[in-house]
């Protein structure tokens, strides 16, 4: 077991005190004098689906003016497989009108997140939310957070069946507690001790829940849409005869560092073995979760995600752990590839005749903005002819459209000139991916959503000047180093450094194996362009046929491993 249970930090110390993530929520919440709620509580409320948040950009006018920072919340989703019907979308809509910023900013583990929400709002929030059969329960937090999942279902006959093991799943990783439906839906709270402990006896969490938060991805190959080696615990479905028989399994994936602590590095999943059947799956998943449970460090969060869990007790001990607590073990990994991790814009149709429409949404942003976005998918969701699947690239899909309705999806597509919006934008720009960052996020330290499209903007020519603008390279930036982005696992990564200056790494592959390298430090926006100005100066005349910028990177030792 961990060894560090006696030198707890102080999270640890709030959960155990918290009256199974209660603490003093109710009270936070009717407290009217300030916009935030209490310090303790602001580690508890993560488990029900939020961050406290301010806008950084009205810091120092609000401190001028000696008043309290503009606090706000932002709201996290709990959806399995990223999948949301019509009827909910417009829920969705209607709900992020009323009470947030109104974008609905899809995120990179196929969740929703509102931002800007007042404290008065957030309960009316989530109530609003339930009626359309939808909660937040550990969307954040340190437990298993929302189950990802390959999204397109024209990929494989079996994505169906994947896509229930990512319910399945979520709900394995719920926590007991009732806490959520009392504070947010008015529930009588159990009154009896005893039966309150029976009823919230949690096996799985205890009273401690887990060191850090805990992240699942699904992949079906050849596809690795869901960057499964990135994730704590990854399954890798693997089909013969057309029939799923189990999955791969991989654990000890995370990609948050922090900068100028050595100890801390990005890391991909380690494969552990195979399972085989719905049993054993379930059974590895919620023991991979244990042993992080039992082992995790408990006194240092930076260090405390389950890479550093099996970093420091071997692969093989973890293993050997894992099978103890499952009672068999792990067969040997199956064969599988992977040929791509991207979104497969505009039509394609499954094996069962339906039709999908995979629209381009720039880092995720729902609004209406460069095109009437937001409008339009309100549009198509009201016709209740398409369900809705968000990906793990900060993508949509429109799902599940019969062939009948297609020209009327289309046409409302068509209109609203979104078909346009995504054949037209560029091949770079369909792959990148951005955090929030600023405004909102108090880890930021450079801008990320809101500035890589301008960057990208500014790239573009130069692309075009060695004729690579067809070429899909991975772009990726965060606005700090927690690898909220997955800019680790691109071709070239921006992390922040400071406001307008970034770390620069390559060297990332297309399919999602290996990780990239720092290459230029602290560099500001000329810097940046004059070094991808020479690097694909140098990449269009030296390659090898076929050969992509992060493979040509490695190759040509611009990053070494």
């Amino acid at each position: 077991m961990s060894t560090n249970q006696n030198n707890l930090s102080s999270t640890e110390r709030i959960k155990m005190a918290s009256d199974g993530l209660r603490g003093t929520l109710k009270e936070s919440l009717h407290d009217e004098l300030t916009g935030a709620i209490r310090e303790d509580d602001q580690a508890l409320v993560k488990f029900h689906g939020m961050y406290q948040q301010d806008d950084r950009d009205r810091r120092e006018e609000r401190s001028a003016k000696k008043l309290e920072w503009l606090y706000s919340y932002m709201l996290r989703l709990r959806l399995p497989g990223g999948f949301m019907t019509g009827e909910q979308y417009v829920g969705l809509h209607n709900i992020a009108g009323e009470h947030s910023t109104g974008v609905i900013k899809i995120t990179t583990r196929q969740t929703i997140q509102l931002h800007g929400i007042l404290k008065s709002h957030v309960k009316p929030t989530i109530k609003a939310f339930n009626t359309i059969l939808i909660d937040s329960i550990s969307a954040c937090g340190d437990v298993n957070r929302n189950v990802a999942c390959a999204s397109h279902p024209k990929f494989s006959p079996i994505h169906e069946e994947i896509f229930s093991y990512a319910a399945k799943i979520s709900k394995l990783g719920l926590p007991k507690t009732k806490a959520y439906y009392e504070i947010w839906l008015d529930e009588k709270p159990l009154l009896d001790p005893k039966e309150k402990e029976e009823v919230e006896k949690d096996p799985l969490y205890q009273d401690r829940y887990l060191p850090r938060k805990f992240k699942i991805g699904i992949a079906i190959p050849p596809n690795n849409d869901v960057d499964v080696f990135t994730n704590d615990l990854g399954l890798i479905a693997i089909v013969e005869n057309n029939k799923l028989i189990g999955f791969n399994i991989a654990a000890g994936g995370g990609l948050g560092t922090t900068h100028g602590n050595a100890a801390t590095y990005p890391r991909l999943a380690s494969m552990l073995g195979f399972v085989r059947g719905e049993e054993q799956t379930l059974k590895a998943v919620l023991e991979v979760i244990t042993v992080q449970r039992d082992y995790g460090n408990r006194s240092d969060r930076k260090l405390s995600r389950l890479k550093y869990t099996i970093d420091k007790m071997g692969v093989e001990a973890f293993k050997a752990e894992l099978e103890k607590r499952c009672g068999f073990k792990l067969e040997e990994p199956k064969p599988y590839t992977f040929t791509s991790r991207k979104d497969d814009y505009g039509w394609h149709k499954n094996h069962e005749g339906k039709w999908y429409y995979t629209v381009f949404i720039e880092n995720g942003r729902i609004a209406d903005e460069k095109v009437a976005l937001k409008t339009a998918l309100l549009e198509v969701a009201k016709t209740g002819k398409a369900n809705f699947r968000f990906t793990s690239n900060q993508g949509l899909i429109i799902s599940d459209i019969a062939q009948k309705d297609k020209k009327a999806i289309e046409k409302i597509l068509n209109d609203f000139g979104i078909i346009a919006h995504t054949d037209n934008a560029g091949a770079m720009r369909k792959s990148a991916i951005a955090c929030v960052a600023f405004n909102t996020c108090s880890l930021a330290l450079a801008e990320a959503q809101r500035y890589l499209p301008s960057l990208i903007t500014k790239v573009e020519p130069i692309l075009a000047k060695y004729g690579l603008q067809d070429e899909e390279i991975s772009m990726r930036m965060t606005g700090c180093p927690n690898g909220c982005g997955r800019p680790y696992a691109a071709e070239i990564g921006f992390i922040g450094t400071a406001y307008g200056r970034y770390n620069l790494h390559l060297g990332g592959d297309r399919e999602g194996f290996r990780l990239n390298k720092k290459y230029k430090e602290n560099i500001d926006e000329p810097a940046i362009l004059k070094e991808l100005d020479e690097l694909f100066e140098r990449y269009s005349k030296n390659r090898n046929s076929g050969e992509t910028f992060g493979d040509f990177a490695v190759r040509e030792k611009l990053v070494t491993f």
